[in-house]
């Protein structure tokens, strides 16, 4: 069969092509449109349909819209209980009549688009779907936490043979979820999108404030959870400048609190169902504190977490869980760059057309390595882009970890706040002896490990104030190019780390195809320009 996912109603509209089970693409439309999580400056998300990485995606797997035999839609509107939730009615009346449209919607964006074929899939089904069917092993225990669906904000059950199990919802208005973003927004961030901001600042606090968290954030004991009304201004005042302490203690007391009532709740699924691995998926999955205190201390042991965790991944979900439906087996996911490539030619011809000077080095990897010893910042855009919120080595920005100063200078490139942390890559075969605390390999960045003592004095620039870094590990034998510019770095400096941040700017989205990299490079202070082959050089 051939799928294609779509999510278009919260936020990260994308697009997935699932064909006889096995991934061919994944590409979110802010990536083609350049609005950042598909939102348009006005005071609601304008719910885009992806019909640039739609598009994209028919054209990778080869096949014409009308070939196409199902189309999932990651929500179903018949779901929802206007008002029944404590939530705005008038607001969710606005998405449900947007989402039942889709179908039409569809088929005027992609012209021969029957609607009839389109397929309404649960919210949190196609969450599930994205980690519990994509996972590189069969059966597992599944667990979802985001903002909301159509009117749950969790799911936890387990796949068996292909088939989810459902053991657990939470209805609204309670909502890990909702109960970040609400304390995103407190703290004068964007929410539904900036609640990594918040994970970064609760490492400056303590959780001063659990005790009185205790009785508002709590696992009720059969599956679910309560998250009562909370008087953010008892705690901290709404941020309008600059940070107090009480912002970083508040936001700590936060953090703990979602950590410890996942953790009760992995651990009750563990008991119902004796799974022994762990998968997970929703915005909640992005939290890699979180998912690190659940390897720790949780009673998996193994766990998978979707890179594409947020809303974007359940197009991906959507188009799996219909093919399991259908009776597809479903191969694992391969990795998470599934997006937009060019061929050397291609490239070539966007140089060319740009008038910018390059060069075809005999090795790309041994010139960046050397670029990097010499303490240059390099953007790095090579194959196809990632699918999900992580730089994982194809559409980079790089640097040496051993100058503290770096992580200033980067966050100055991006246009960040300056105590957020930047993120290490590493060799697979050389993690162990830097890193531990955490699962290894972690190839998408999704846990944080902690840096061994003698460590954190060579590469401080990664080295976040809590003595952790959110870790890349790259396998020679899965990505040859990036191991070998490691490699070559290490034979340099002795140091088998590079920093690796995204190659955007400040709420631009990450860059995506050869133009997006080129006017990066030409409005920001980096030094060399990686391109497939090529290398384009600042004039100094």
């Amino acid at each position: 069969m051939r799928i294609l996912g779509i999510n278009a109603v919260f936020h990260d509209p994308a697009a997935a092509l699932v064909i006889d089970g096995r991934v061919v693409a994944a590409a979110e439309e802010e990536r083609s449109s350049r609005r950042k999580h598909g939102k348009r400056p006005v005071p609601f998300s304008a719910w885009e349909q992806p019909e640039q990485a739609a598009r994209w995606c028919l054209e990778q797997g080869g096949i014409d819209v009308t070939e196409l035999d199902a189309v999932g839609y990651s929500y179903d509107p018949s779901l929802v209980d206007h008002g029944g939730d404590g939530l705005d009615p008038a607001w969710e009346e606005l998405r449900t009549t947007f989402a039942r449209r889709a179908p039409n919607f569809l088929a005027s964006a992609l012209p021969g688009l029957d609607p009839e074929i389109v397929r309404f899939v649960r919210h949190h089904v196609a969450h599930a779907a994205s980690t519990g069917l994509a996972a590189p092993f069969g059966d597992s225990a599944v667990l979802v936490a985001d903002g909301r669906g159509e009117n749950i904000s969790y799911l936890a059950g387990e796949y068996r043979d292909g088939k989810l199990v459902e053991w657990a919802t939470q209805l609204l208005p309670h909502s890990l979820g909702l109960l970040y973003e609400d304390l995103t927004e407190h703290l004068g961030f964007a929410r539904s999108s900036d609640e990594y901001k918040v994970m970064a600042l609760a490492s400056y606090g303590r959780p001063r404030f659990e005790p009185e968290f205790r009785e508002l954030v709590y696992a009720t004991g059969d599956g679910g959870f309560r998250t009562e009304p909370v008087d953010w201004e008892a705690f901290a005042p709404r941020r309008t400048g600059g940070f107090e302490q009480s912002h970083a203690d508040l936001a700590a007391t936060v953090q703990k609190r979602l950590e410890d009532v996942l953790l009760e709740l992995a651990r009750g699924l563990h008991e119902q169902t004796g799974q022994k691995r762990l998968t997970l998926a929703g915005g909640t999955a992005l939290n890699c504190v979180a998912n690190s205190r659940l390897y720790r201390e949780g009673p998996f042991d193994e766990i998978w977490v979707q890179p594409a965790s947020g809303d974007s991944g359940t197009a991906l979900g959507a188009a799996l869980h219909l093919a399991a439906e259908a009776g597809e087996p479903i191969e694992p996911m391969p990795g998470a760059d599934l997006g937009r490539g060019w061929t050397d030619g291609e490239l070539r011809g966007w140089l060319d057309r740009a008038g910018v000077r390059y060069e075809r080095p005999d090795d790309v990897a041994e010139t960046v390595a050397e670029a990097l010893a010499d303490n240059q910042i390099v953007a790095w855009f090579q194959g196809r882009a990632e699918f999900g919120p992580r730089a994982l080595g194809h559409r980079s920005l790089l640097a040496h970890p051993g100058y503290q100063e770096n992580l200033e200078r980067l966050n100055d490139v991006k246009g960040r706040e300056q105590f957020r942390p930047v993120a290490p890559m590493v060799l697979a075969e050389r993690a162990a002896g830097i890193f531990g605390g955490g699962p290894l390999p972690s190839p998408y960045m999704l846990f944080v490990h902690h840096v061994a003592p003698e460590w954190a004095d060579r590469i401080p620039a990664v080295t976040h104030v809590d003595g952790t870094a959110r870790i890349q590990t790259v396998d020679a034998a899965e990505k040859p190019l990036l191991a070998r510019m490691l490699g070559a770095f290490a034979e340099r400096t002795g140091i088998p780390v590079v920093v690796n941040t995204s190659l955007n700017t400040a709420g631009r989205p990450m860059v995506d195809d050869p133009r997006d990299a080129l006017e990066c490079f030409g409005s920001s202070p980096i030094d060399l320009l990686a391109i497939g082959p090529y290398v384009v050089r600042r004039a100094r």
